[in-house]
């Protein structure tokens, strides 16, 4: 909405706005005149001064594109552009256009945290009576988040890192497994060549 970017501007206030693929932008931004950048990750940005439907002024979008997966490629038209995924920004800061795309990231991963706490630890259903059990009760749940967070970057490869809670239980948690009672020892056996040994493995050392 530009009343509020017209208001954020008006406070002389900076912002960083995620914006929809409209029409008038992925146009633009899928023309072949439009040259982009390569940054990180695969990632490639660029900017368009443009307006959108009943704005009254031009304002920065960075745009940023990221190639789709190659299964999915194949499965597409000849479209220009149609191989990328776009994501596009309204900003009125200076940053470079690969910093902003990067800045707004910090961001998401942190949604992308607390949307993990709320339906894989139940963070969202505290139904305890009392206000001050119910502090305790979610205190406790985010250690036990915090510390699995670290674990999981401390224990795992770089590629098992998007993984959340219940992706990781499912892998490494529910495994099969028979519990061999002896006279001074209980033992857990496991398959020779279960799924993800290897990483199995490395988290118990």
């Amino acid at each position: 909405d530009e009343k509020i970017i017209e208001t954020i501007e008006s406070l002389g206030c900076k912002y960083l706005i995620k914006a929809k693929s409209y029409s008038t932008l992925t146009s633009q931004a899928t023309n072949s005149s439009i040259v982009f950048v390569k940054g990180e990750e695969g990632r490639e940005t660029t900017e368009l001064y443009t307006k959108l439907v009943k704005w009254e002024k031009d304002r920065r979008f960075v745009v940023s594109r990221v190639l789709k997966p190659e299964k999915e490629r194949a499965q597409l038209s000849l479209l220009e552009g149609s191989e990328y995924d776009y994501f596009f920004f309204v900003t009125n800061t200076t940053l470079l256009s690969e910093k902003v795309v990067i800045y707004y990231e910090k961001r998401g991963n942190a949604e992308n945290y607390i949307k993990e706490a709320k339906y894989d630890m139940a963070v969202g259903h505290l139904l305890l009576k009392s206000f001050w059990a119910n502090e305790a009760v979610f205190q406790m749940m985010m250690l036990s988040y915090n510390l699995f967070l670290l674990f999981k970057f401390d224990s795992l490869d770089s590629s098992e890192y998007r993984q959340q809670i219940k992706t990781f239980r499912l892998k490494y948690v529910f495994l099969a497994a028979k519990i061999i009672k002896t006279a001074r020892y209980v033992i857990m056996k496991l398959s020779e060549n279960y799924p993800y040994k290897g990483v199995y493995e490395k988290c118990l050392v």
